[in-house]
């Protein structure tokens, strides 16, 4: 009888599948909402200008080289390949809110009408800088959120200025480049914006979205004066980097002096 036991044992014993393995997801998954890293822009960029070979053959090094000789720039890959810059998306959109209120958001969002219905389209305002003396602006529009910051990006990168930086403060006699050299006038629309040089310490007294643009352009003290409709956060843009640009054609007009 053990043994009738024992066999009737065996047969009752439950057998273990093999559990499979779950797929791993790939890593590029983890990155797919993530602009691509300085590394690979370089790695995957075929130049299509003369410019664009001169850096990647590594005759050009210092893009002040071509800033300074008034070059245009046509591919975005030299800006990366020069310089080491940060991106920020500025507010100029609103998102919707109860009693018509609502939150500031870097999407400003329009709809045209079409027989098949309402189209979506979605644009941003980007700004890049390395936070030594180099800044850009440019705008993007595309159907989809992430498109659009794609083309601001690259826009952006395509209008690098250079920014000339001193102390300009009367109460301050530092040599570190702080603030703008002296008072300059920037106008886009009905906006007008004035920069004022500041002291070291004193930080940036300006509008919230003005403040990205100063801090990535490297000018950590500086006053504001602000006038017409400030909310309109394209010609408030606008106006600073007017105000800046002046900079350098008044550094010019008294060199030639």
């Amino acid at each position: 009888m053990n043994k009738e036991q024992e066999e009737k044992k065996d047969e009752t014993k439950v057998v273990e599948t093999p559990q499979k393995e779950t797929a791993k997801k790939p890593e590029g998954n983890k990155r797919r909402n993530q602009l691509p890293t300085r590394e690979e822009i370089i790695s995957a960029w075929s130049p299509k200008t003369k410019l664009g070979h001169d850096v990647k053959d590594g005759k050009i090094k210092n893009i002040d080289e071509i800033l300074d000789n008034n070059k245009k720039i046509l591919e975005y890959e030299i800006v990366d390949s020069l310089l080491n810059v940060k991106s920020d998306l500025l507010s100029i959109g609103q998102s919707k809110g109860k009693f018509g209120g609502g939150k500031r958001r870097a999407w400003r969002q329009t709809q045209r009408k079409t027989k098949e219905g309402n189209v979506p389209t979605f644009s941003t305002l980007a700004v890049i800088g390395d936070e030594n003396g180099h800044v850009g602006v440019g705008s993007g529009k595309s159907n989809e959120t992430l498109p659009a910051r794609d083309k601001a990006v690259k826009k952006a990168k395509l209008n690098v200025i250079k920014i000339k930086r001193t102390c300009g403060g009367f109460d301050c006699a530092c040599s570190e480049l702080h603030s703008v050299p002296f008072k300059v006038i920037g106008k886009s629309g009905s906006v007008k914006v004035t920069l004022i040089p500041a002291s070291q310490g004193t930080g940036l007294v300006v509008a919230n979205e003005l403040k990205k643009v100063l801090k990535l352009a490297g000018i950590k003290d500086v006053y504001s004066r602000t006038q017409g409709r400030k909310r309109t956060t394209f010609n408030l843009i606008k106006a600073c980097m007017n105000a800046l640009k002046k900079i350098n054609i008044q550094k010019e007009i008294t060199k030639n002096e």
